[in-house]
This record gives structure tokens, C-alpha cells and sequence, in this order.
């Protein structure tokens, strides 16, 4: 018995799909797999977000210099919220380049028109490393920029896993680091989230929008979300890598839809062209 073309070409196109997919789609029975790098599901870390909520502003921290501030006296501005940990080594540089970079090349003006709130999650960090970081980001800003304008705040675990929590930045402790998303937050000058933006790298005219909103109160809807698609972070290696799998595997099912889709029609095509 003969197969129709459409049906004989599946065979070897699916196990051309078992040979594309990488290595680690497939059963390895060759040598012992390496240990696998922990798991986490999105319940334990990532970005919940809280678009319009208000952030608790009574919550209190300390300054570079030690000495407590509360978020109501910091927050009176349009501010950035980046929340990471001194001793990173992992993502936490990377966006902190970020923000120093966009900040050199945004119109928006600092210590009016935004300001900068690097606080750390790990009670471990002390003023002396948070005013040493300061330092070394104000340091790496080439135009005219007030110190002011970019605090690095510490405190007591159970303060900044509130302000973590009201924000919806989830993370986790895995040894002696933590495993976290990497993402920027706006609050308006009266506590309210208003825009969250992924990655660590952003763009100054998405900055200045941002923080025209915030100046509103405005809370707008995150539209680029396709980092949660593209990227995943590694916890082996501390960052954020592209998710080729992913990517690759999309690609080459809908191609390998599109293929058997227009075998089908060709077949159905013949055999009509057969009974006429």
C-alpha cells in the first residue's frame, strides 16, 4: 500500500524536528547529566506587578551616612526604584550600568524632574558599602548630576522585604546570594507605582515619558513584557541569558505546522483532481 506524498514526508520531517531540538530537550543516556541548577516557580521569584498601588511611605531606612530617613521624606519627586544588593554578582551590575547609562543620556532633569532610589534587600548591606556604591555610580555620570539625586538606602530585613513586597519584587535566598528579576519601578511624588520596565537596559525617552506619568499619578499598563518570554535567569551564573529553547522551539513548530498544513492541502488537491 502506497501513502499519499503528504503523509510519507511527515516521518522524516518530525525526526528532522528531533534532530534540530537541542541536546537538552532530548534523553541523555550517553554520560551522567550535570546536577541541575535550581528551580524556581514565579510564585517565589519575579515581578508581581501593583500598577496603582501605594507603597508603604512611613517605612524607614538608612541613609549613606547611617542616619534614618523615611521614604515620605525621600519621596517628593517622580523617583526610580531599582531594588538589588551590594554584594551581586551577578545582574544587579549589569542594570545598575544601565541606569547610570540612561541617566547620561536622558533630557529629563535630575533632582527635578526624577530622582533614584537604589535600595538594598539583603540585610547584610551596611551604609559604609551603600555610600561606597553611591560613589562609584555618581562617579560613572558624565553631566551635571546633584549627589542628591541618587540615594543608596540599606535597612533591617523585615523593612525592605515590605517595601520588596509592595512593589511585588520577589526573591529568594540560594546560599549566600539571592536569586531576583531585574526591573526599574516609578513612583509618583504621593507613593503610587505607576510603570515597572524590564531588563537593565532602558531607553531615555521611555525614561522622560515615565516620569511624566509619575509626576501625573498616571499608572500605565508595562506593554514590553517579552523579556518574561526571551530571557530567563540563570542561578548558576547569577544573570540573565536568552532563552534560545524557547525561541527555537516556537520557531520550528510553526514552520513544521506551516509545512504539514500545505502538504495536506496539496494531498486533498490531488486526490480531488483524481475523482474528477
Amino acid at each position: 500500500m502506497t501513502l499519499p506524498l503528504h503523509r510519507r514526508l511527515l516521518l522524516p520531517l518530525a525526526i528532522s524536528l528531533l534532530a534540530i531540538f537541542p541536546a537538552p530537550l532530548l534523553a541523555q543516556t550517553a554520560s551522567p547529566a550535570p546536577a541541575p541548577a535550581p528551580t524556581f516557580s514565579t510564585e517565589e521569584v519575579g515581578i508581581d506587578e501593583k500598577l496603582g498601588a501605594t507603597i508603604p511611605l512611613d517605612l524607614t531606612l538608612n541613609g549613606e551616612d547611617g542616619k534614618p530617613v523615611t521614604l515620605r521624606q525621600l519621596i517628593d519627586k517622580p523617583t526610580i526604584l531599582t531594588l538589588n544588593y551590594f554584594r551581586c554578582a551577578g545582574i544587579c551590575t549589569p542594570q545598575l550600568n544601565g541606569v547610570a547609562e540612561v541617566l547620561n543620556r536622558t533630557g529629563a532633569i535630575p533632582g527635578q524632574d526624577f530622582q533614584v532610589l537604589t535600595v538594598s534587600f539583603d540585610p547584610r548591606d551596611e551604609p559604609e558599602i551603600a555610600a561606597q556604591k553611591r560613589t562609584n555610580y555618581l562617579g560613572e555620570i558624565t553631566r551635571p548630576f546633584p549627589p542628591g539625586a541618587w540615594r543608596f538606602l540599606t535597612g533591617p530585613g523585615s523593612t525592605t522585604k515590605a517595601l520588596a513586597d509592595a512593589v511585588g519584587f520577589k526573591f529568594k535566598p540560594v546560599g549566600d546570594d539571592f536569586v531576583h528579576a531585574a526591573a526599574i519601578i516609578f513612583i509618583s511624588p504621593k507613593g503610587q507605582i505607576t510603570r515597572y520596565m524590564y531588563g537593565v537596559t532602558y531607553l531615555p525617552a521611555d525614561l522622560e515619558m515615565a516620569a511624566k506619568e509619575a509626576a501625573r499619578g498616571e499608572a500605565q499598563p508595562t506593554i514590553n513584557k517579552f523579556l518574561k518570554f526571551c530571557f530567563s535567569y540563570d542561578p548558576a551564573g547569577r544573570r540573565y541569558v536568552l532563552n534560545t529553547t524557547t525561541i527555537g522551539a516556537t520557531v520550528i513548530i510553526l514552520a513544521a505546522l506551516v509545512f504539514v498544513f500545505a502538504l495536506t492541502r496539496r494531498g486533498r488537491k490531488t486526490k480531488s483532481e483524481e475523482s474528477a
